[in-house]
């Protein structure tokens, strides 16, 4: 299991030729309290940095984007019902949606931990 980062805040957590993808403890921290996320739809085949759904806090609304080429399998329907989970377990519970990937080599142009801890300090 592997977890890469891109700097749009979305993180990806790869799970053979699977993925779980979800926002960052650094993108919830900027939005402040979540109060409705738009999730893509299952079955939709998307390419990387297409626009895969919205959260929106009391603060803003930001796009959630694709961080690989793939196709949504799952989405999280405990986050639409309770879309504090975004900001309370954001790399666990607060996940947004699985993805069946389909150009895997997409993922080494991904950051790692220690590179998207640089990149989000100076964000």
């Amino acid at each position: 299991m592997t977890t890469k980062f891109t700097q749009d805040h979305e993180w990806i957590r790869i799970e053979g030729d699977t993925a779980v993808v979800g926002i960052t403890q650094h993108a919830q921290d900027a939005l402040g309290d979540v109060v409705f996320v738009d999730l893509p739809e299952v079955g939709k085949t998307m390419a990387q940095k297409d626009t895969a759904g919205v959260v929106e806090s009391v603060k803003a609304a930001a796009d959630v984007y694709m961080p690989i080429s793939g196709t949504v399998l799952e989405v999280n329907e405990a986050l639409r019902a309770d879309p504090s989970l975004a900001n309370t377990d954001p790399l666990g519970a607060g996940w947004f949606f699985k993805v069946k990937l389909s150009q895997p080599s997409e993922v080494d142009a991904l950051l790692d931990e220690t590179a998207y801890a640089a990149f989000a300090a100076n964000a």
